[in-house]
């Protein structure tokens, strides 16, 4: 790593995170619709870009940790460099999401997608994480907040779902494989908005210092206190 300020590595190691990101999210909106289109073309370059986003992920995992060994990073700077690495490793397996939901594609179809609203579910859930990353390159402490508060909507429409399937299956459905299948795939977009408020957490630590996981209650009265 050459003697380039501190300031140009960071950005170049964020760039290449956005950059990243952009793949992960075109991948997983290009999944939602290879299965509601069929489209096994399609289905098949998903996971040829989930190889490039993988080796992507390794890449930057490796520039960070170049750095921390050359830079000896404190504060701030440091903060950024561990904040990189954790976004890195949650765009990639937002990335797993993305052909986890093709390998359903067998049992689903346009029909069905529409009537469980996985369209609305995914955009929702992409544009967390979209606004997480534009969160952590401008140190957006307010649209961090936000996004955290956008999971729970994700998690309602997760519960519906899982209700309407509960309900089909009372009523005799016999397509278990279909609405397991919708259960899958329902559960693979709330994981993608779990991430999506972990980064935004992440954000929340970059910009306060202040670390709450594993503890729900403390975390709501940071955003709270964040918020007044």
């Amino acid at each position: 790593m050459s003697e380039r300020p501190v300031h140009e590595h960071l950005k170049e190691l964020s760039d290449f995170l956005v950059k990243l990101s952009d793949k992960v999210l075109q991948n997983f909106n290009d999944a939602l619709q290879a299965v509601t289109t069929h489209d096994v073309q399609l289905a098949r370059r998903i996971r040829l870009a989930d190889d490039e986003i993988d080796l992507a992920e390794v890449h930057l995992e490796e520039q960070c940790l170049a750095f921390l060994a050359l830079q000896q990073p404190v504060a701030r700077d440091l903060r950024t460099v561990v904040t990189i690495v954790k976004i890195n490793d949650d765009l990639e397996r937002i990335g797993d999401l993305a052909v986890h939901i093709i390998e359903r594609m067998p049992e689903l179809g346009p029909e069905v997608m529409a009537t469980y609203g996985f369209e609305k579910m995914g955009n929702i859930s992409a544009d967390m994480v979209t606004k997480a990353i534009e969160a952590f390159m401008s140190r957006n402490k307010p649209l961090a907040i936000m996004v955290c508060d956008t999971d729970e909507e994700v998690d309602t429409m997760h519960r519906f779902i899982f209700r309407k399937v509960a309900e089909a299956m009372k009523s005799g459905n016999n397509n278990t494989e279909q609405l397991l299948a919708v259960l899958s795939v329902s559960r693979y977009i709330e994981r993608m908005a779990d991430h999506a408020t972990r980064i935004a957490r992440e954000v929340i630590y970059l910009v306060t210092g202040e670390i709450v996981r594993h503890n729900e209650d403390n975390f709501e009265k940071l955003i709270q206190s964040l918020k007044d």
